[in-house]
């Protein structure tokens, strides 16, 4: 009989390493999302030391960087961040696409936890809810999904 472990809701980050790779694109609300997961970072017992932030020039450039220190083995998990605002062509869905896979892949292949609020909205209203309101800040998000993930694949 296969056994599954649950992960447990855990949501203290004493003892983890957690990376922060966001764009600078879309600045206003980038910041705001390193601001806030940074912060519930520190609020769940990560120390300063233990969170490296990375910024990158837009999304497109999140999951390179990802990659790298997903393969290094210093982090617990790495959250990406980003804000891709859909403008009259195609192109924020193609970068959308291309960061989603990329992120996954590399999920997958370093069995580390990466964490995905790169987010594709449809204008700025949608990310002035995201970012910058605390009730639905999608940083603060990411920060707990890193914690929790962290503590699933330590328990495995």
């Amino acid at each position: 009989m296969l056994r599954v472990k649950q992960s447990p809701t855990v949501f203290s980050a004493e003892g983890l390493r957690f990376a922060i790779v966001a764009s600078r694109y879309n600045q206003r609300y980038a910041d705001e999302l390193v601001a806030r997961a940074s912060a519930a970072l520190r609020t769940a017992g990560a120390r300063k030391k233990d969170v490296t932030v990375v910024r990158v020039p837009g999304a497109f450039e999140v999951p390179v960087v990802v990659s790298r220190l997903a393969t290094s083995g210093d982090y617990d998990a790495i959250i990406a961040l980003g804000v891709i605002i859909r403008g009259e062509t195609a192109h924020a869905d193609l970068i959308g696409r291309a960061v989603t896979d990329g992120l996954a892949q590399i999920a997958l292949r370093d069995n580390v936890p990466v964490v995905h609020e790169v987010l594709l909205l449809e204008n700025e209203r949608q990310a002035h809810v995201r970012c910058l309101q605390p009730k639905h800040n999608r940083g603060t998000e990411a920060a707990l999904t890193a914690i929790e993930m962290a503590h699933c694949l330590r328990s495995l």
